[in-house]
């Protein structure tokens, strides 16, 4: 899939709805980590800089918690992914060292508010920001017309099969073949569901 714009793949595009969930996929990434909190299901990680971008986005017109800002992005993926506070909270700290955002004292909690700064941050960058925006609204829509989870779960296992049996062990050219054939094979019956 490399190579592509966005990650987006022509064989994938105007799959009887495939297309959406893939490009979705792609475009958030493959890198995973597992749920620390035990929700039950997978979160995908976006760059430092566009988790910034978004936190910033949400803060723009009016302050907000932290948790409020992990609960509006869940909500805008449909569940497909929600940073995890560990990540945001950091992330919140440095919008406020660079002068982007201010913290607010709220009773015990903090409320962030995007500065002047910003917002002028956030004009300069607007064109980013929406296409973040638009593969968040894709994987949203992806997540709601079909579970993700199992994809994933069966892409990690071949992963870690593939890996296990051909380059751990050394396996000679006649099983790396099979392998291919077989991956060749599963690909083909996915491309015609």
């Amino acid at each position: 899939m490399m190579g592509h714009r966005h990650g987006h793949h022509p064989r994938w595009r105007g799959r009887r709805g495939w297309g959406g969930f893939a490009e979705a996929l792609a475009g958030l990434g493959a890198a995973m980590e597992d749920d620390e909190r035990g929700r039950g299901h997978r979160r995908r990680r976006l760059g430092a800089g566009e988790l910034q971008l978004l936190l910033l986005s949400l803060i723009e017109e009016s302050p907000l918690h932290g948790y409020a800002m992990i609960e509006a992005i869940e909500a805008r993926t449909g569940g497909a992914y929600a940073p995890s506070p560990g990540v945001v909270y950091p992330t919140l700290t440095l919008l406020a060292d660079m002068e982007l955002a201010e913290e607010r004292a709220d009773g015990s909690r903090k409320l962030y508010a995007a500065t002047a700064k910003g917002k002028a941050h956030l004009d300069e960058r607007r064109e980013d920001l929406n296409a973040l925006l638009e593969r968040l609204d894709a994987a949203g829509e992806a997540n709601t017309r079909a579970d993700a989870a199992p994809v994933w779960r069966a892409m990690m296992n071949l992963g870690s099969v593939l890996k296990g049996r051909m380059w751990d062990r050394g396996a000679d050219r006649e099983a790396m073949l099979e392998a291919a054939r077989i991956i060749d094979e599963a690909a083909h019956k996915i491309e015609r569901l």
